[in-house]
């Protein structure tokens, strides 16, 4: 994801170095005593770390079905920590509550129980089901705790590769865009030199999407877009001509599927990261258009972009096969993908409008997960944090046939 940008405005992190552990109590712990160490959290809080990976890891060995451990770096551009998320399948807790307070402990752990690793993380979140399972979230930053990452990221995600492999060819990424990088750039890329362009023409996107244009137009400009034509909250999409950012801030997130799975697949999608993060494109549109360019040469990905505004405006562009929808308690609305391949066969693009409820999400993920789960399936888990909102329902309709990711946004104003 995007580096914070300050304390004000959205929060977000970016994920770096995961690592998923099966069964591996010991593994766990010795790659949590490494990440500590690496990133610089410091000896007594790397001890802590490893004291509850422990906790977390045999619990989930010993007393869940399908049980996973998940460790990743998170960072931003003051400071860095390790994040844990374990998920698995059952039996599940009938009582949270009860299970947090001191004193209880699955028989058979180091008996620290999941209260002291409450108390040991920075962040700690859990839901659970009695019968379907559970899933846990902990954070660990450096102390003094830095004042950056007091609050929730408004977006979080998840991948896990393919049963067998290694590396995911799955990623998603964030960033806030102000339109000051754009004005810096003057919003003009140079199609054949790959840099900016000296003529201080703007580009004709609509040209190279073989869509009809009568003049060229740069970022944050429109031709024909219908701002009193909005969709109402939790209604249909509305097809956008010449889609342009609104005033103020917008938060940008993707989602990539790298063509097939490996190591090919991850550096397709890791491509379309680092053109999304140093991209001054301020539409879904105008960030497929620069994605695309960055991909030529590699297998290419399915992409999708969508750009959420203070106003709850909501601009989705997809390509290929991503998954996507406008979530509350009670609704799903889908958000349209094209056929094609970002990178290769990419035909005209299409905007499409969308108004965010204020208590809803917007949720992306590639075919790793099946499209059969529904509103009731994630309302349980809308009050927690993005990421673990994005693991519960990897856990619910996430296959090991392929590279699964989930990318949640939520919160954002």
């Amino acid at each position: 994801m995007g580096p914070v940008t300050g304390v004000e405005g959205p929060r977000l992190l970016d994920c770096e170095d995961s690592a998923w552990f099966r069964d591996q109590p010991e593994a766990a712990r010795g790659a949590a005593a490494a990440l500590g160490r690496r990133i610089g959290l410091g000896e007594h809080r790397t001890a802590q770390l490893v004291l509850a990976v422990a906790e977390l890891a045999t619990n989930v060995t010993k007393y869940s079905s399908d049980g996973s451990m998940l460790l990743r770096v998170l960072r931003n551009e003051a400071v860095a920590g390790v994040e844990v998320v374990v998920v698995d399948g059952g039996p599940g807790m009938p009582d949270v509550a009860a299970a947090l307070r001191d004193g209880v402990s699955t028989v058979g752990t180091l008996g620290i129980g999941l209260g002291a690793v409450q108390r040991l993380a920075d962040r700690f979140d859990i839901h659970s089901v009695p019968g379907i399972g559970t899933v846990q979230l902990a954070r660990f930053w450096p102390h003094p705790l830095h004042p950056s990452v007091t609050g929730e990221a408004v977006v979080g995600g998840i991948t896990r590769p393919m049963g067998g492999e290694e590396v995911c060819g799955d990623a998603w990424a964030a960033r806030v865009d102000t339109g000051e990088r754009a004005a810096r750039d003057t919003g003009v890329r140079d199609e054949r030199a790959g840099r900016p362009s000296v003529s201080g023409t703007a580009l004709d996107w609509s040209a190279m999407t073989a869509a009809r244009s009568t003049a060229p137009r740069p970022y944050g400009t429109s031709h024909g877009s219908d701002r009193s034509a909005r969709p109402a909250a939790g209604g249909r999409s509305a097809l956008v001509h010449g889609a342009a950012a609104g005033p103020g801030r917008g938060l940008l997130v993707m989602s990539c599927d790298g063509l097939g799975h490996g190591p090919m697949a991850a550096i397709a999608s890791q491509a379309a990261v680092q053109a999304f993060r140093s991209g001054t494109a301020r539409t879904p549109e105008q960030v497929v258009e620069e994605v695309h360019r960055a991909l030529r040469g590699t297998r290419g990905a399915a992409v999708a972009v969508a750009r959420l505004e203070p106003d709850g405006r909501l601009l989705f562009c997809g390509i290929g096969n991503i998954g996507a929808a406008v979530v509350t308690a009670d609704s799903r609305a889908g958000l349209l993908s094209h056929p094609g391949i970002v990178g290769n066969q990419m035909r005209q693009l299409r905007t499409y409008e969308h108004h965010m409820p204020a208590h809803g999400a917007l949720i992306m993920h590639s075919d790793g997960l099946n499209e059969r789960w529904k509103p009731g399936d994630v309302a349980p888990l809308l009050h927690h944090p993005p990421a673990l909102i994005a693991t519960g329902l990897l856990r619910h309709a996430g296959t090991r046939r392929d590279d699964a990711s989930v990318v949640v946004a939520k919160g954002a104003w």
